[in-house]
């Protein structure tokens, strides 16, 4: 059995002010810069919405700064 397979845990989606999505332990403090998106679930789970959403992974300041260059 792999190590993911047997992880009953729960996780959070986080995002940062970048707007950069990770997970988190759901029973862990947030580390610094980081915010609970809404979403819990399994790892899986969490990082499948992840993949749904998170259609743009240039951080925020960089989409910022390529639009205002044009």
């Amino acid at each position: 059995m792999h190590a993911e397979e047997a992880d009953d845990r729960r996780y959070l989606v986080v995002l940062n002010d970048e707007e950069q999505y990770s997970v988190w332990w759901a029973d862990r403090e947030l580390p610094a810069g980081w915010h609970p998106e809404g979403t819990e679930g399994s790892k899986a789970e969490c990082l499948d919405h992840i993949g749904r959403i998170w259609t743009d992974l240039r951080p925020a300041s960089l989409r910022r700064r390529m639009a205002a260059a044009r």
